[in-house]
């Protein structure tokens, strides 16, 4: 609500947002009272903590500065990860494995994204995150077209390399995921990242239970419904973002 009030107002460079203290950090131009007073037209009652002057060329605050380095090794991970899953999956001709590298890289471009908007205005924010979905319903499409055309031309999943890259995939994700948590309030650009970080956990899980199926049964159908599950899976969180970002305060 306070990111809205402030859109456009050319006397605000930057605001902070510590949600745990219910503080606010404001860079600005014009008198504290000004902030004050705006704020009071919308009945949000707040006080000065302290005052004190900068120069505009250290405006870089210390909070977008630990979303840039946390956006950073996120965007390592998964597309390290999203490699690592490609070449595995194409060796072992386990969909599964295809479309959660898909989703990796996916993510790793909503990060790259989510890094460009860290510091900017609400309304790039905005933009980003929605670009986030449109990108992330794209590549649902294509997962979804690796599921029909190995439905089609066959597949021999190899079982017990789906499951230990899985495995590993999962860790990195659980990582990823304890990383953002902290940031995941900090504007809709990092809500995108923890909606898509939280989906590539459940695409693991269902990725290792497909690949045991297959061991137990001998067939390549769970690889094949598990693949076109994470196609549902990441449609569904871009549908999400795409709405989080057109109705994010």
């Amino acid at each position: 609500m306070i990111e809205s009030l402030f859109e456009g107002a050319k006397y605000v460079r930057q605001m902070n947002f510590n949600l745990d203290r219910r503080e606010v950090t404001f860079f600005h131009e014009d008198s504290a009272e000004t902030i004050l007073d705006k704020l009071a037209e919308v009945k949000l009652s707040g006080r000065l903590i302290k005052s004190s002057e900068i120069a505009a060329d250290d405006i870089e605050s210390q909070g977008s500065a630990l979303e840039s380095r946390t956006l950073k090794i996120l965007l390592l991970i998964n597309f390290s990860m999203f490699l690592f899953e490609m070449g595995f999956g194409y060796f072992s001709q386990s969909t599964g494995l295809i479309a959660d590298s898909i989703d990796m890289l996916a993510d790793a471009l909503v990060y790259a994204i989510s890094l460009y908007a860290v510091g900017r205005s609400l309304s790039i924010k905005r933009r980003a995150a929605f670009g986030s979905g449109i990108f992330q319903m794209v590549l649902s499409f294509g997962c979804l077209f690796e599921v029909i055309r190995r439905l089609f031309y066959g597949s021999d999943p190899v079982s017990s390399m789906m499951i230990g890259v899985s495995i590993m995939a999962l860790a990195a994700n659980m990582y990823c995921l304890l990383l953002i948590h902290k940031h995941k309030d900090s504007g809709v650009h990092m809500k995108a990242s923890w909606i898509f970080s939280a989906n590539d956990v459940i695409a693991n899980f269902g990725v290792i239970i497909a690949g045991l199926l297959v061991f137990t049964t001998g067939s390549r159908i769970p690889d094949l419904i598990i693949g076109a599950i994470i196609a549902v899976v990441v449609f569904s969180g871009a549908i999400r973002i795409i709405r989080v970002s057109k109705n994010h305060p």
